[in-house]
């Protein structure tokens, strides 16, 4: 086992060795401006064009109705802020109170220019209460965003069942798919999905890429003005590089999805079965059955979650308390708020996001720091007693 063993791969990922060498061509010979008419420029235009085909396959959907971006945040506000803008005569917007930040403010944005918004109940594991949102749904409703998964304690949505309810109503339907994409199959077809957002650093690709989905004929106002590129939709010079390794690193994930995805989930429940057998005072957050392969969340009581991180960080273990997005927050994560964890167990959350390179004895050697971090600091704060 070599150090450090990294168990943050919701937080981002390291390009794939394969990825660098698809892009390092676009940075050179082949550098330039994929809107330029001369050869040099349809050569990056055309490792544009084969990275929206590979995208568009893996999505099931056509290479049209992708369109790039910086990254998942752009993506989310891209089709968001954009959809209000195209559809100004419905006011009213329906979420979950576990989305992503990126989701979340640009609708409290559009909340304070006049939208109605109103949060879809979730139950303890933080699955979405499908029942609810039938009921929730309104004529003046303009759009539903629910996110696939999610990326601190890993539940995975029933995004079929969303997107079918809001295509019966003609209401418009987005997920986030940023954790799930290239780890989970994606057909945006039979799930009915009008916009998803994904980004490129969660699978392996560098970070500054990702794509917004957009079915074609949803109306949506261009988000980024200054440039015809996108097909009109999203001004500004396309990040040739990123895009090819974006196009390389989908392709790479979905050859091996099936084999890793069995992979983490082998790992993931050996680790949280021996998590609950050798750590008292141990709860599991998230659902137990959908839930991401790689996803290993929990709080511990009796501790906090920053002088754990501390300690395992000493030991070169990498790992979060949830969100990146929201490091350094004294605040317990919105989404623990939001499945009623209870707040001082909430301040023990550890997030372990596991990827390619982990194993078995990166999770043993994690387990065993894990153990005698937990127990020292119990032993320090007096609460070892109480287990």
């Amino acid at each position: 086992m070599e150090l450090p063993v990294y168990l943050d791969h919701s937080a981002t990922t390291p390009v794939a060795s394969a990825v660098l060498e698809e892009m390092l061509p676009y940075f050179t010979e082949r550098f330039g401006n994929a809107s330029a008419l001369y050869s040099v420029g349809a050569a990056a235009r055309d490792g544009v064009e084969n990275a929206r085909e590979i995208l568009a396959a893996a999505l099931h959907a056509s290479p049209d109705e992708i369109v790039f971006t910086s990254g998942g945040t752009e993506a989310d506000n891209m089709a968001l802020r954009g959809a209000a803008e195209a559809n100004p005569q419905r006011r009213h917007l329906l979420t979950t109170p576990i989305e992503h930040h990126a989701v979340l403010e640009p609708l409290e944005r559009l909340q304070h220019q006049g939208y109605e918004l109103e949060m879809l109940p979730v139950d303890g594991e933080g699955r979405v209460d499908f029942a609810a949102a039938t009921q929730m749904l309104r004529s003046d409703t303009l759009l539903v965003s629910v996110m696939h998964a999610n990326n601190e304690i890993g539940t995975i949505q029933d995004i079929a069942a969303f997107g079918t309810l809001c295509r019966a109503h003609g209401i418009l339907f987005h997920t986030d798919a940023v954790q799930s994409f290239g780890k989970l199959g994606i057909d945006v077809r039979r799930m009915q999905i009008d916009m998803l957002s994904l980004s490129g650093h969660k699978l392996h690709a560098p970070k500054g890429v990702g794509a917004l989905y957009v079915r074609r004929g949803t109306p949506l106002a261009r988000f980024m003005e200054g440039g015809g590129q996108e097909r009109g939709r999203r001004g500004g010079t396309l990040n040739v590089p990123g895009i090819v390794g974006l196009g390389k690193a989908t392709e790479l994930s979905h050859a091996q999805m099936a084999s890793e995805t069995a992979r983490l989930i082998e790992l993931r429940d050996w680790f949280f079965e021996r998590l609950t057998a050798t750590i008292p005072g141990v709860r599991i957050c998230g659902s137990r059955v959908h839930r991401m392969p790689n996803n290993i969340h929990f709080c511990l009581d009796g501790v906090q979650g920053e002088p754990v991180l501390l300690a395992l960080d000493a030991a070169g273990i990498c790992a979060s308390a949830g969100s990146a997005c929201s490091a350094g927050s004294t605040e317990p994560s919105h989404v623990l708020k939001a499945i009623c964890v209870p707040r001082e167990q909430a301040r023990g959350a550890l997030r372990l996001t596991m990827g390619g390179s982990t194993d078995q004895a990166a999770l043993e050697y994690t387990l065993e720091t894990l153990s005698r971090t937990v127990s020292e600091l119990r032993l320090l704060s007096g609460s070892a007693g109480r287990r």
